[in-house]
């Protein structure tokens, strides 16, 4: 390739990575390493085709800058942790959007035919949920207080039992991705069938009001975090599946440090869904207003964080680098 075409079709690419190293201290080091490692391979291209000449010079100048704003040592920030909540992880998730669309339609599908198995097979419950729960959940509707199971053990001892449980399922839904993405999507298929027969199962009993006001107190946050976790599954099993120009095994590290990051900006959301469950859930008899003021305050909460937020945070990213 003529040095003049190889200069017109990365240039846009370089000035792109030029800006970010400008603006270091707000860009994602994910997106500095990855742009790193597309100079050192385009400067080893130069090296070899242009010697001497001023795109060698101004690509091992760059790299340079780069080198030193990437690896030098430097003190960690005492606000490192908050800083990974506020800007460094909304500025990487956004990317994932699409995936994490993907992992609500499967959980959505086989929620829709956990349900619908549920309507037409009274057995159907049972083989999901399990004999005890059952015939337990079916004494508590006898007596009048169907979701009267959150109301067993103390309080601190469910929200700990709990918090542990939900997130040891969201590591569990990311690590069936080293299965491929078909490792999570059969995670979040299972979970979504079980939600489906078990919010049915109050239906056909008359109680699906009372029932769906208690659940999805703590549900929201939960059912959305599982979902959340799948999301961080699906992008490490699709960098196996689709390695694009990196090697397979270059792109599941890839992958698999994507994917944990997402896991682990779930943690303070399980905890907040433990609290609820262990809590609040327990207290059926509260106002119907006050329960839907938390469930709707819940669902902003997932929506602003995971949607809105990630889309501002690049937003304001982007207009700084222009």
């Amino acid at each position: 390739m003529r040095e003049a075409a190889f200069v017109k079709q990365n240039k846009e690419k370089w000035i792109a990575f030029e800006k970010a190293l400008s603006f270091s201290s707000t860009t994602d080091p994910d997106i500095l390493v990855d742009g790193y490692i597309q100079l050192t391979n385009d400067l080893a291209y130069a090296q070899t085709y242009y010697d001497q000449s001023k795109t060698l010079l101004y690509l091992n100048s760059l790299a340079s800058q780069a080198h030193q704003k990437i690896y030098k040592n430097k003190k960690e920030s005492g606000n490192r942790i908050v800083d990974f909540w506020v800007r460094e992880f909304p500025l990487f998730f956004k990317q994932y959007h699409r995936t994490l669309g993907i992992a609500f339609l499967i959980f959505l599908v086989a929620s829709a035919i956990g349900s619908v198995s549920a309507l037409n097979d009274s057995s159907f419950v049972r083989l999901i949920l399990g004999d005890a729960y059952v015939n337990e959940t079916l004494n508590n509707i006898a007596n009048g207080e169907p979701t009267a199971i959150y109301k067993s053990g103390s309080e601190i001892g469910t929200f700990l039992g709990i918090t542990i449980n939900n997130i040891r399922v969201a590591f569990l839904a990311f690590a069936f991705g080293v299965a491929t993405s078909i490792g999570t999507a059969y995670v979040l298929f299972s979970n979504g069938v079980m939600l489906g027969a078990f919010i049915t199962f109050f239906y056909t009993k008359d109680v699906f009001f009372e029932a769906n006001k208690q659940i999805w107190l703590h549900g929201t946050i939960e059912i959305s975090v599982i979902i959340i976790a799948g999301c961080a599954g699906l992008i490490m099993g699709n960098s196996i599946l689709f390695p694009k120009t990196f090697s397979r095994r270059v792109s599941f590290m890839k992958g698999a440090k994507a994917g944990l990051k997402v896991v682990v900006s779930t943690i303070p959301f399980f905890i907040i869904a433990g609290f609820i469950e262990g809590f609040i859930t327990r207290y059926s008899n509260m106002p119907n207003w006050l329960a839907f003021t938390i469930i709707g305050a819940s669902l902003f909460l997932i929506i602003y964080y995971y949607i809105i937020y990630p889309i501002k945070v690049n937003r304001t990213y982007e207009r700084q680098i222009h």
